[in-house]
């Protein structure tokens, strides 16, 4: 069946973004003046352990509450919200229609289209498209972009909301979400981003995921079981610390002399394999031969040093993403802390962005 979930249509609402990764539950809004952002408010939880199974919410209840004792906390002004779902959960394929189609016939030839491409019945998932424009290959037909997840990710995110009040306006695509914050880190960069292969490198828990943006727009997505969580097992099982205790200390420091050469360094080794492995699978599979540029996002590319590394390692220019380096900030934002989680705010910040698409 196709709903409104992963296209927007004009006139949107304001809503606020809300990124749930396996770690933490993060919470952002934004407001506009002309082309420039401004954070009203930003606020995370960290969740329970094994909330999250990779991509899919195991939870529910539990995240819910304490969504919702944030919601309480915070008083948000819309009761809208964007959310996403990502990685093997998520289909999109660029398909081909006639431009001449008119829009029921035009839905119907999408819909026979979608079958050839989605290994479920289509009574078995949430679809929906977006035009693109006219075809490069041939001028008579319009590129379509398909979105296809089972219904069951769609019905926990729904099901989420509805502990705090919040009304799912919008349930997008994480890659997409990558693709319009990069908007803001593209001035930063040679060019700003123009005509450029760009790499952002989303360093989660438990998955590392590979977007590559060509011009300012998704060329590939790929993900890779590895993640942040494994220096954080690391840290538990040598120095006997619980969950949250290893979190904090990884963060802010204190732990023992040997933590630099015995754990950090040799994770950072095994991520740099990984990274490498992805790029390699990413020249095998399309006609780019190079990048111009590396973004490094996710929780783990806070950890001192990394983006240098890469840079060295890889020998392509290397920084650490910040999507608040050209906004304002509201009185009440705790800025230090905004800052310090700036390259895990990528997906939320895109997805703030849906009020303003």
């Amino acid at each position: 069946m196709i709903l409104d979930w992963f296209v927007m249509k004009p006139k949107t609402p304001v809503m606020v973004g809300l990124d749930i990764s396996s770690t933490f539950i993060r919470y952002l809004e934004l407001s506009r003046q002309g082309q420039n952002f401004k954070v009203e408010t930003f606020a995370q939880e960290l969740l329970p352990e094994q909330a999250l199974n990779e991509t899919e919410i195991k939870d529910i209840e539990g995240i819910g509450k304490i969504l919702s004792g944030l919601v309480k906390k915070l008083k948000p002004k819309t009761p809208y919200a964007a959310i996403a779902v990502s990685g093997a959960s998520v289909i999109t394929k660029t398909i081909e229609v006639l431009g001449t189609l008119k829009e029921n016939e035009m839905e119907s030839q999408i819909m026979l289209e979608a079958e050839r491409y989605i290994p479920y019945p289509l009574s078995e998932v949430n679809l929906d498209f977006t035009l693109l424009g006219p075809s490069k290959k041939n001028p008579n037909n319009i590129e379509v972009l398909l979105a296809a997840t089972r219904s069951e990710h769609i019905d926990s995110r729904i099901e989420l909301l509805s502990y705090a009040n919040l009304i799912p306006k919008v349930i997008d695509v994480e890659a997409f979400a990558f693709e319009r914050a990069f908007s803001l880190i593209a001035p930063q960069l040679p060019n700003r981003g123009k005509d450029q292969t760009i790499a952002i490198i989303d360093l989660g828990n438990s998955i590392t995921t590979l977007n590559v943006l060509h011009d300012g727009r998704t060329v590939y997505t790929r993900e890779q079981l590895f993640g942040g969580g494994q220096l954080i097992d690391e840290i538990q099982r040598r120095y006997g610390l619980s969950f949250e205790e290893a979190l904090s200390a990884r963060k802010k420091g204190g732990l023992p002399e040997d933590y630099q050469s015995e754990v950090l360094n040799p994770h950072l080794d095994a991520l740099l394999q990984q990274i490498s492995r992805s790029l390699q699978f990413f020249y095998s599979s399309t006609s780019f031969t190079e990048l111009n540029y590396i973004i490094l996002a996710g929780h783990t590319a806070t950890l001192p040093g990394i983006a240098e590394k890469c840079q060295k390692e890889l020998g392509i220019g290397t920084a650490v993403a910040n999507p608040f380096s050209s906004m304002s900030m509201a009185s009440h934002i705790n800025v230090p802390l905004l800052l310090e989680e700036a390259p895990s705010l990528m997906v939320c910040c895109g997805l703030a962005m849906r009020s303003y698409a």
